[in-house]
């Protein structure tokens, strides 16, 4: 085998290798029937249960790509063994790398792009909104890309970026897909703190 076919197959295995254990969150929250209570992407979402419910399956779709990942890593091994090296090599390469990501979250290092925690602020300031004594009369929360915002009084009522949500994308399909295989979920802006 010449070095640029062997560099072809390490490239497909790699790709393939990537794009496996994404697959629960990149494909099946994409669904029609899993976004009939969201507005169309990119536009803000208005915080509800659905919402709270959305990102918790997000963080479910997360993690069960760890279990996907096993599928790329044995059938690296196994091609590494009897199969092409190259194409094993670039499977193992990539599905090892993600088992790598995923747990160093565990440990430390970037958090995932959906947490419980994001979910319980969410439906925290759902409940707020409801109550009287909120930034107006009519507390309106919808989660904008860079945190969450009343559109009545335009009051910033969190700082906390919006990460993918699992919605069809807006721009063509090679382009959205390219985003966010690089982005993998987590918010494209942010703003930072404001210091006090």
């Amino acid at each position: 085998m010449s070095l640029l076919a062997g560099i072809g197959y390490f490239f497909l295995g790699s790709c393939i290798g990537h794009g496996l254990p994404r697959f629960p969150f990149l494909l099946m929250s994409r669904t029609n029937g899993f976004n009939t209570n969201f507005p169309r992407h990119p536009e803000a979402i208005p915080l509800s249960p659905h919402l709270t419910q959305r990102v918790l399956h997000m963080r479910m779709f997360y993690w069960m790509g760890m279990a996907a990942v096993f599928l790329p890593l044995s059938l690296g091994l196994v091609s590494v063994r009897w199969g092409n090296a190259a194409f094993g090599f670039g499977l193992w390469i990539a599905g090892g790398w993600y088992l790598l990501n995923r747990l160093q979250s565990l440990i430390g290092g970037q958090t995932p792009p959906w947490t419980k925690q994001m979910a319980l602020e969410l439906q925290i300031l759902s409940n707020l909104a409801e109550q009287p004594g909120g930034c107006c009369n009519w507390t309106s929360p919808y989660w904008q890309v860079t945190g969450i915002v009343c559109v009545n009084c335009n009051s910033k009522l969190s700082n906390m970026p919006r990460p993918d949500l699992g919605r069809k994308r807006s721009e063509r399909k090679p382009l959205g897909f390219l985003r966010l295989i690089i982005s993998d979920g987590y918010p494209m802006l942010s703003v930072p703190d404001e210091e006090e």
